[in-house]
């Protein structure tokens, strides 16, 4: 059975936390600050890989994660980066955010870097100034939010055949192909598409069996939707018609009801390139409700089959070769600025100031968190630090504004503090 949409959960790797060291050598009385910075953390990259056709390595493993950057040493050395964790998936897979925007679109030659990683924090080095000549804290390096998606394969193949249940179209991919998918007498045999490889003397394409299709479809009925997703990027429609009628349904009704429900779908795919399968050839009325049909559609590229013999399949299957070389690759989704979204989530961290309960001026929200996460509250030199990352994210003066005065108690997420400017 063909997996072709999983949801999935990545994380990329967090950055590394700067390091608190001072330089100790022989003969060397009073060294300075040597910590290091922390070593950015992994990113998570989703690379094209054309030898895989379904999402079938996801069903056991959904949780990805990079590595996380190496802490910083002393002597100044940087921690070492967390390696990228690189996800392999088929060409022509979309993934989207738990808001089903689109995150990127994977095609062949491409690797995306979904996630980046976290980058490491500063060492106390950085922070030595020739007034603080002994800073005694470091900040700790950025964690990365893990993320939700779904990964969804838009492309499984070159052709799609498509066709009511029970026209053919799997006993025509078996005489094609060495596929042998499920073949019975009744309908909606075909549950999920089957994948085959065609070989020519010095060309391959794949070929799927796409779920049979009902009037209704475009509309969600039966198999509806799914079916129709299958084929949304296939290069060409191999259309397959019981040419016969062997089950009483007349071929020019079946191929008007399956073209109104694509054009109903989507004009992309209305729009791509067709020919007709005329299956069934070695059953009786087949060649003249062939006349009919070409009659009603001249300007139709019609072949003459049966599967069930293997008469003619060998024309189509050149016949799609040389169209599918004409053919241009699929044009990727327009993404929709997710990942630029997601690199640059410090820029929406919020807060809100107000007054509690009991009249105490307070702020509160993400950013706070933030600053919170960049000192060590047991430290002089660190929670001078802070007093300066809260003039600098502007939190003082969001304070002021509010109407602090030195000396007045203000609220932090909670934690309270006396207000100095």
């Amino acid at each position: 059975m063909i997996v072709d949409k999983v949801k999935i959960k990545i994380k990329a790797g967090n950055g590394g936390n700067g390091a608190v060291s001072f330089r100790r050598e022989k003969y060397v009385n009073a060294g300075g600050p040597d910590g290091g910075d922390g070593g950015r953390g992994g990113n998570i990259v989703f690379a094209a890989n054309p030898s895989m056709r379904t999402l079938m390595d996801f069903r056991l493993k959904r949780v990805f994660k990079a590595e996380n950057g190496e802490n910083g040493k002393k002597k100044n050395m940087t921690g070492a980066t967390g390696g990228d964790l690189v996800i392999g998936v088929p060409v022509g897979t979309v993934i989207y955010d738990d808001e089903g925007r689109v995150v990127a679109d994977v095609t062949e030659g491409k690797n995306v870097v979904v996630l980046r990683g976290g980058p490491g924090g500063k060492g106390n080095a950085r922070f030595s100034t020739s007034i603080r000549q002994t800073p005694r804290f470091a900040t700790p390096g950025k964690k990365v939010q893990e993320r939700q998606g779904t990964l969804e394969l838009k492309s499984i193949a070159d052709v799609g055949l498509v066709g009511f249940p029970n026209v053919g179209k799997s006993t025509l991919l078996s005489s094609m192909t060495s596929a042998r998918p499920k073949i019975d007498n009744y309908h909606f045999t075909t549950l999920a598409p089957n994948l085959g490889v065609v070989k020519t003397d010095d060309y391959s394409f794949i070929m799927a069996d796409i779920p049979g299709l009902i009037e209704g479809a475009s509309g969600g009925a039966g198999l509806g939707h799914d079916f129709l997703r299958h084929i949304e990027r296939t290069r060409m429609i191999a259309h397959v018609l019981d040419i016969s009628g062997s089950e009483g349904r007349d071929p020019l009704e079946d191929y008007a009801a399956i073209r109104s429900e694509l054009e109903q779908y989507s004009a992309v795919l209305a729009g791509r390139r067709e020919i007709v399968v005329a299956n069934k050839a070695d059953l009786p009325e087949a060649e003249e409700n062939l006349a009919q049909f070409k009659k009603a559609h001249p300007d139709l590229d019609v072949y003459l089959v049966s599967a069930a013999t293997g008469e003619g399949t060998s024309r189509v299957k050149y016949a799609m070769e040389e169209i599918l070389k004409e053919l241009p690759h699929e044009k990727v989704i327009e993404e929709e600025g997710v990942i630029e979204e997601w690199e640059h989530e410090d820029a929406r961290l919020t807060a809100e100031v107000g007054k509690g309960d009991d009249g105490v001026l307070e702020i509160n929200g993400t950013l706070i968190e933030s600053i919170f996460d960049k000192i060590n509250p047991d430290e002089p030199d660190s929670v001078r630090h802070f007093h300066k990352l809260l003039k600098d994210m502007g939190i003082i003066k969001m304070l002021r504004n509010a109407g602090a005065r030195d000396g007045d108690t203000v609220r932090l997420n909670g934690e309270e503090f006396d207000f100095v400017e």
